[in-house]
């Protein structure tokens, strides 16, 4: 009882502390408290999250989202990819007032594509999208996740988002959990999500 209701408490202040940053408490948090117990998942937050946050800002939230997507995908992980994507899709509607060409809800078709097609695949959505920068990143993201080594700052920091993700990529694909919401804070913004939705409906 006493192991339950310690798990109970973490899951809880978890999911606060992501209700905070992105107003959702995320599907997979139980599953990350359960597979690492309650002091793993406390200390595999403390160790990443603000890692993570940093590169959000430093990187902005348009490549750390699109990396987290690739790596998702590649990985066959729905949950994280459409989180992920559906996050990049808010950021691309504020900055560009207009639809990200690729719409999370699509994507369970991209799972698991051999590297060379998925990249391909992002390489067009990015050319579409006007974000001819990012295709590079794109490759560079796939050639980390078959274990070349960072070459600067910034891939250092691409290399952490892709060791993150693939571990909650195993862990959400595992426990089978359903996609929810966007993993940004731009989730907390209902006018913004209201117009990407009537735009997706071609309202």
């Amino acid at each position: 009882m006493g192991g339950r209701a310690v798990d109970r408490t973490v899951t809880g202040l978890l999911q606060w502390g992501c209700r905070q940053m992105w107003g959702f408490a995320p599907r997979m948090i139980p599953h990350i408290v359960a597979r690492k117990g309650a002091g793993g998942a406390l200390r595999w937050f403390a160790a990443n999250m603000p890692r993570y946050l940093t590169t959000m800002q430093v990187l902005g939230p348009a490549r750390t989202h699109l990396a987290a997507v690739v790596v998702s995908l590649h990985n066959g992980c729905i949950y994280c990819a459409f989180g992920n994507a559906y996050a990049l899709e808010l950021v691309y509607l504020r900055g560009h007032d207009k639809l990200f060409p690729l719409d999370a809800r699509t994507l369970d078709g991209w799972l698991g594509l051999e590297p060379r097609e998925l990249a391909d695949r992002m390489r067009d959505v990015l050319h579409t999208a006007g974000m001819h920068a990012e295709m590079l990143w794109v490759d560079r993201t796939l050639d980390i996740l078959r274990g070349q080594q960072p070459v600067d700052a910034s891939e250092a920091r691409l290399a952490h988002v892709v060791t993150m993700v693939s571990e909650m990529n195993s862990i959400a694909t595992t426990a089978g959990v359903e996609p929810d919401e966007a993993q940004n804070p731009l989730n907390k913004d209902g006018a913004l999500k209201c117009r990407h939705a009537a735009l997706r409906a071609g309202v």
